[in-house]
């Protein structure tokens, strides 16, 4: 972390040298927020921001395989500090946290103390994010590992029934201009799905009828976010690092719901 403030403490009194362009790999999640992040970083710096937005798992399977990302943006840890320990990558810094949520179709009775009740309902279909590709998904595992602890079989029951509608390498992409997961809940193929909190407040913005239940605490999952700077990249991509944990940048998340790490 320290040598991404030092960057951003050279930045601010010098500002920046000349114009150049900084490739960005982000979860899909920051979609959204990474967007204005990288729009003020544009114009703050004259820099130009390339993003991609796609599953964390599937974006370090991209930089791994040789694809020309200068920062990664990962919705876990894990993927960033798989890149830094394999040399690909240097440190990792967390910059945001998250939770998950439930989305649940409007006329679905469900609240956060029935949740689990309902999610073991065998009349209702579950949605999640796909494990390993998307961090997401993972996450919506571990929710279901400490359901387990609360009703003894409940893992081995949502395993079976849950559906992986997104994030994987075949899931079907919502049309352009369309939220994933508001989408995906206008499709009705779920009855609830589970998301990060985020998310399901960008899906309700699409789809007002969604309701967003909150997770209670004996099942609550929190997602840690990391950054890293991809080894070779140029000053440039120091400087972006450096802006996405800036007060400024911060605040920009937190408009979208992500908590400060």
């Amino acid at each position: 972390m320290r040598r991404f403030f030092v960057f951003l403490t050279v930045f601010l009194i010098a500002g920046p040298v000349m114009a150049d362009e900084v490739s960005l790999f982000a979860a899909g999640s920051l979609k959204a927020a990474l967007g204005d992040v990288s729009r003020d970083f544009e114009k703050l710096t004259g820099h130009t921001v390339k993003n991609t937005f796609a599953p964390s798992g599937l974006l370090r399977q991209r930089i791994e395989k040789g694809e020309a990302a200068q920062v990664f943006a990962s919705a876990n840890m894990k993927h960033p500090e798989k890149l830094f320990k394999a040399g690909k990558a240097g440190p990792v810094t967390m910059f945001a946290r998250n939770k998950l949520c439930a989305i649940a179709q409007g006329n679905v009775k469900v609240d956060t103390n029935t949740l689990l009740d309902v999610l073991l309902d065998p009349k209702i279909r579950v949605g999640t994010s796909t494990p390993k590709a998307d961090p997401s998904g993972d996450y919506a595992w571990k929710l279901f590992a400490r359901a387990d602890a609360v009703k003894p079989g409940a893992l081995g029951k949502l395993d079976k029934k849950a559906e992986k509608l997104t994030g994987g390498p075949t899931s079907e992409k919502a049309p352009k201009g369309r939220n994933q997961y508001g989408w995906v809940m206008a499709t009705k193929k779920p009855d609830v799905f589970l998301t990060y909190c985020t998310n399901a407040l960008l899906a309700q913005k699409e789809v007002a009828s969604l309701r967003i239940i909150p997770v209670p605490e004996n099942l609550s999952v929190g997602a840690s976010y990391g950054l890293t700077v991809i080894d070779g990249a140029p000053a440039v991509a120091e400087e972006l690092a450096a802006y996405i944990l800036s007060e400024k940048a911060q605040n920009v998340l937190r408009a979208y719901g992500f908590d400060a790490p």
